[in-house]
This record gives C-alpha cells, structure tokens and sequence, in this order.
C-alpha cells in the first residue's frame, strides 16, 4: 500500500497538484504569446489593410498596438529581473 495516503494515491494527487498549480514560467510564457500574437496581428492589419480603414479605426489600431509593445515590455522586463 507504498504510496497511497487515504483517498487519493500519491501519484494522482502529485498530477493533480503539477495540473492545477503551474509554475509561473508557464503563465509568463501564456501571456508573451499572446501580447507577441496581438502585436503581429495588429501589425498584420496596418500594414496590408491600412488603405481601407478610416481614420478612427485606424487611431485605435494604433494605439493597440503601442498598447501591446508597452504591455510585452513590461512583462519582458520582468523575466529578465527573475
């Protein structure tokens, strides 16, 4: 009965454990993928539609995208300081 502790086996509660609780590399990583995603698909947009879009449209593409480069800054700026 090695590794069983009542209700649940070690094994189980460790998998459940590790599943629910990520490290918060993971969580950065998440989050650097999409600010990186919302950057490009932005970036994406003006570049190869910025001919169609309206003027207010486009003042709030812009200001996404200055949003996103700030926002992924920051979030790189604290990997960097871990």
């Amino acid at each position: 009965m090695r590794g069983n502790t009542g209700f649940i086996p070690n094994d189980i509660a460790q998998i459940a454990v590790e599943w629910f609780n990520p490290r918060k590399s993971v969580i950065v990583d998440m989050v650097m993928i999409q600010l990186l995603s919302m950057t490009l698909t932005l970036l994406s947009v003006l570049i190869f539609k910025g001919d169609q879009i309206d003027s207010s449209n486009m003042a709030w593409m812009v200001a996404g995208l200055f949003g996103s480069f700030l926002l992924a800054s920051a979030v790189y700026s604290r990997i960097t300081s871990i």
